[in-house]
């Protein structure tokens, strides 16, 4: 049993740099980690590379070939990807005997809430490698500032959970940000907890934009409280402090998951010791 995530999110939202930041917390603790990169757009890899699909096919081969544009090239390549899924699964299979995995998937989300070929993909994976995998969705926390783009934010988080059906974490990356976009209306907590959104009607009718829209507006606030289930958690990934991302490695592992002792050589700051008392082993892997 093999466990790792799949890392979804819109363009700009921090992929890349979270499967770098991740990466270098795994192995930190002694955890050994793959890096699957299956964005065939992204051509500057942070991080070492232990699969790219680049290798399989490449977006401006297919927008070339095919008059295609990097929306329908993303789409052609997720189906092609899924016909070739042997290739995938034989190059995962030397690394499922002892590396955590992580899927750095590309940044269009029509991928993830409308389209079946990406999800098509993972469920082979899951299926006939026995993987265990977890959706960690990130979504810029600037879109916070903004009323109308945080609904917006809510309505893909949801889509995307109900479309994958996987164990789903939704995440504001670049939370340390979030200040310089401007005071926000409510504290991080509202934001977080994606509750009581009617409190958001009032600013949303202030929007020149979205005042027309005010019933529209009202309707879709109700149906993501009525689903209740989409929250966020915040990430800063520049953070010293690497407290955070144990908790996302965690999300992605056995229950079976226990602490034991790290070097104190690797972390200078106290409370992140303390925290990170952590050698994150799994037991009937």
């Amino acid at each position: 049993m093999v466990f790792g995530q799949v890392v979804i999110g819109p363009p700009g939202s921090g992929k890349t740099t979270y499967c770098n930041g991740m990466s270098q917390f795994l192995n930190l603790i002694g955890r050994k980690v793959a890096v699957i990169n299956l964005d065939p757009a992204n051509d500057s890899l942070p991080y070492e590379c232990a699969i790219n699909i680049e290798e399989l096919i490449k977006l401006s081969d297919v927008m070339a070939e095919h008059s295609l544009g990097p929306n329908g090239g993303l789409v052609y390549c997720m189906d092609y990807l899924e016909k070739n899924i042997d290739w995938l699964e034989s190059k995962l299979k030397p690394l499922i005997k002892d590396h955590y995995l992580l899927f750095d998937f590309p940044g269009q989300v029509e991928l993830f809430f409308l389209h079946q070929n990406a999800k098509r993909v993972v469920m082979k994976l899951i299926k006939k490698l026995n993987l265990r995998l977890t959706v960690v969705h990130l979504v810029d926390a600037h879109l916070c500032s903004d009323p109308g783009k945080y609904v917006s934010a809510l309505l893909l988080s949801l889509s995307t959970m109900l479309h994958l059906e996987l164990p789903h974490v939704n995440v504001l990356s670049k939370i340390d940000l979030i200040e310089s976009y401007g005071k926000l209306a409510f504290n991080l907590d509202f934001y977080t907890d994606a509750q009581d959104l009617s409190y958001l009607q009032h600013h949303l009718d202030q929007d020149p934009r979205s005042a027309k829209l005010k019933k529209l507006n009202k309707e879709l606030c109700e149906v993501i409280e009525d689903y209740s289930l989409v929250n966020f958690t915040t990430l800063d990934i520049q953070a010293k402090c690497w407290k955070s991302l144990s908790s996302y490695f965690m999300y992605g592992c056995h229950p079976s998951v226990y602490f034991a002792a790290v070097q104190e050589k690797y972390m200078k700051d106290d409370e992140c010791r303390r925290y990170l008392i952590v050698d994150c082993r799994l037991n009937n892997m």
